[in-house]
């Protein structure tokens, strides 16, 4: 008797065990998490099946360990043990920095990036050769192509631009002619922007974009004279709101229901950005991970959809834009922010409906299906 009642005992165990992970399997949501990594890029969507896709890991140097730690908080903070793919959107600092620090933490399945670097610099060049190999040597390594699926269990992971390249098949439900593309104006960018490996993410009815920092030749490549992406319910990163991207032809198109920049204190916002997402057609709220000082008060958003502040509260912010500091040694630090870090959660059910959170103030809204 002593022993049935022990392996009934157990049995009961295993039992409640394989339940509770079912269940936490089979939550209804999709759940975004838009991790404040201070100007840079990193970007977590975790699948109601609890696989999980994360998209870079901040920002490099002494900002490496700072980041990779808010990223795994929000890891954490999602019930996960491990990320199962890793997308490197490029080899700038702002979006690989932490992933030795991360992979550190955390064990990382899969790395999937564009290829090699193709704007020659110390810190992206020495960390690809020494670091990197190491780093997917007893995991999985893949070179993303225009096209490929990514193997995310519940949702449908299209890669759309990777290596320079673009899908050259519209999507389904896509393909319609692009009105915005006869105004088109090509701008300037680096080597290694255009690059980006942007992704294209569906739950059930839900539509979602991540482009990394894809420029603005690439968006007009992408979606001219035809859109290959069609609409989506939610916009992600917006090359941190810089206007070497976020061109109407991208932004218009795309006819985002939510915008959610991935900005810093004086990074990105600049009002030529601002200014196209806030008139792009059917949009109902732009949503910060900061507040930046290239918007001023005169373009930024309600600070209820402002996610983090600094860590020297100032009395106010000034009204009109501040002009971007010239890049090198001698520009004066932006504000600091290295305390408590709030993401931005976007929960997303299949039928297309969703809830954008911020996490600072507790400030939550529900976009219904449209009727």
């Amino acid at each position: 008797m002593r022993a049935q009642r022990v392996f009934t005992l157990v049995l009961a165990a295993v039992l409640g065990c394989a339940s509770a992970a079912a269940q936490s399997r089979t939550s209804k949501a999709l759940d975004i998490y838009v991790i404040d990594v201070e100007g840079g890029n990193s970007t977590l969507f975790v699948a109601p099946s609890g696989e999980s896709l994360l998209i870079d890991t901040g920002n490099a140097g002494a900002a490496a360990a700072r980041d990779a730690g808010r990223i795994a908080e929000a890891i954490k903070a999602a019930g996960l043990s491990q990320v199962d793919h890793l997308i490197t959107t490029h080899w700038h600092g702002d979006h690989f920095g932490g992933l030795a620090e991360l992979a550190s933490k955390v064990t990382i399945r899969e790395f999937i990036d564009h290829g090699p670097n193709v704007q020659p610099g110390e810190l992206a060049d020495t960390f690809l050769e020494k670091t990197y190999p190491k780093l997917y040597a007893n995991a999985k390594h893949t070179v993303a192509k225009p096209g490929d699926k990514i193997a995310v269990a519940g949702l449908d992971v299209r890669v759309v631009t990777s290596a320079g390249q673009t899908i050259k098949s519209p999507l389904s439900g896509a393909g319609g002619a692009n009105p915005y593309c006869a105004n088109f104006k090509p701008g300037e960018n680096n080597a290694e922007d255009p690059q980006s490996v942007g992704v294209y993410v569906t739950y059930g009815k839900f539509r979602t974009v991540h482009l990394g920092d894809l420029t603005k030749n690439k968006e007009f490549e992408l979606m001219c004279p035809n859109s290959r992406i069609g609409a989506v319910d939610v916009l992600l990163g917006l090359h941190h709101g810089q206007a070497s991207s976020n061109s109407e032809v991208l932004v218009y198109a795309l006819h985002p229901r939510v915008a959610i920049m991935n900005d810093g204190t004086r990074k990105g916002g600049e009002p030529e950005v601002m200014k196209t997402v806030h008139s792009s057609p059917g949009l109902e709220d732009l949503w910060q991970l900061h507040f930046s000082l290239l918007s001023g008060q005169e373009y930024t958003v309600p600070g209820m959809f402002i996610a983090n502040t600094i860590d020297e509260q100032q009395p106010a912010i000034p009204i009109a834009p501040m002009p971007p500091p010239q890049p090198g040694p001698g520009a004066p630090p932006p504000p600091a922010h290295n305390g408590t870090a709030y993401w931005i959660k976007v929960s997303a059910q299949e039928d297309g409906s969703f809830t954008v959170t911020n996490a600072r103030n507790g400030f939550s809204k529900t976009y219904r299906v449209k009727q």
